[in-house]
């Protein structure tokens, strides 16, 4: 256990280390200079055992190994590394000799072109296994002057707390990596929200909608700050999806088509009767707004790979997926209506859809919607 100025030293900056930049860099220096180490590091892979794209973390702190002597250890060194890493007791304080083999060529090699050069004539490793798999090496050396058995005591003292601090950093990058999915995930969907109160005035946006809002050539911010088009008629549409929504509270949320090409849509709900604080108000309404960037022929093109369709079928079901009746998709397309119903029927036998509702269904829940 560490006790005293030891755990005040080290223990908090551990625990509130995750989250600095770099990670843990107070803790790292403070337990070099409490042990008079050169040179202290902190290796490991931040995500659980197995998992694509685990980058090596190395933190330091301290006299670190010559420019030319890191980069012959990352070009060719590290695969003759004789160090049993994973064969390591977890919690157990190693010493040098321990770990390399006098007389050894390999293990002789390693020193003079490694350790040497970078002043690790006295070394300590600790191997730390976390929960989930993940482990992380704790090493501090010295050009001279060998470690006391004090000094292997404080550093055997801190396995459990650094293995807690890590089992905490794994699980933080763990759900910083499945947010950033997710969140790319809906940028790539361009979906942004507005909130507004009862009459329409915009009240708040995220950023994507904040975007929309300033770049689109469809949306404005009215009169009185209320949400509107440049479009006359999709203004008044919007005013009256407003004003029907505000005046009924039993109302069902309001689709409104604000643009065919390029595609802006937008959904109308009921806000979630939340507390939004004595200081801001509190909406009535939100508006999903979604776009779509791609043009309409690259949206063919991908129906036509996801369910291979032929270009006026893929055509025709882009327009019916949008909302258009057959009459519409047909008008719009230069086709007979005869000919727009043949060609649907051969649509949702190559989709599966039993009619436009499926249709639409299988479209905008496809990859097409994060395309």
């Amino acid at each position: 256990m560490l006790t005293g100025e030891d755990a005040a030293d080290l223990v908090e900056p551990l625990i509130t280390g995750m989250v600095e930049d770099p990670p843990w860099s107070t803790f790292m220096g403070r337990l070099r200079r409490s042990l008079r180490a050169d040179y202290a590091s902190l290796t490991f892979r931040p995500l659980r055992v197995g998992a694509p794209h685990n980058r090596v973390v190395h933190l330091a702190s301290g006299r670190q190994s010559p420019p030319l002597v890191a980069q012959l250890y990352r070009d060719s060194l590290y695969r003759n590394d004789p160090l049993p890493y994973h064969d390591m007791e977890p919690g157990r304080v190693y010493a040098l000799p321990e770990l390399l083999r006098a007389g050894d060529p390999r293990h002789e090699a390693y020193r003079a072109q490694l350790l040497s050069p970078s002043g690790m004539n006295v070394l300590r490793i600790m191997r730390v296994l976390e929960p989930s798999g993940v482990s992380a090496w704790l090493t501090l050396s010295r050009r001279r002057g060998e470690f006391a058995a004090a000094d292997d005591a404080l550093v055997a003292a801190l396995a459990p707390y650094l293995r807690a601090a890590l089992t905490s950093y794994v699980a933080l990058e763990h759900e910083r990596m499945t947010a950033s999915v997710a969140h790319e995930a809906v940028r790539r969907m361009n979906f942004g929200w507005l909130t507004l109160d009862g009459e329409g005035r915009i009240l708040d946006t995220d950023a994507h909608g904040r975007a929309m809002l300033a770049e689109s050539t469809v949306l404005t911010r009215g009169r009185g700050g209320r949400l509107s088009a440049r479009e006359a008629a999709v203004g008044r549409e919007i005013a009256a999806a407003v004003q029907a929504l505000a005046a009924d509270p039993q109302a069902r949320p309001r689709a409104v088509v604000l643009s065919r090409e390029p595609w802006l849509d937008m959904l109308l709900v009921k806000a979630a009767r939340v507390g939004a604080g004595a200081t801001r108000p509190t909406p009535s309404l939100v508006a999903y707004v979604h776009s779509d960037p791609g043009s309409s022929a690259d949206r063919c093109e991908q129906l036509g790979q996801l369910f291979d369709l032929t270009p006026r079928q893929a055509s025709l079901a882009l327009a019916l997926s949008r909302g258009l009746s057959i009459a519409e998709a047909a008008a719009a397309l230069g086709l007979s209506v005869e000919s727009a119903r043949t060609y649907s029927k051969r649509i949702y036998a190559k989709t599966g859809a039993r009619g436009q509702a499926d249709l639409v269904r299988f479209v905008h829940r496809s990859v097409l919607a994060i395309a």
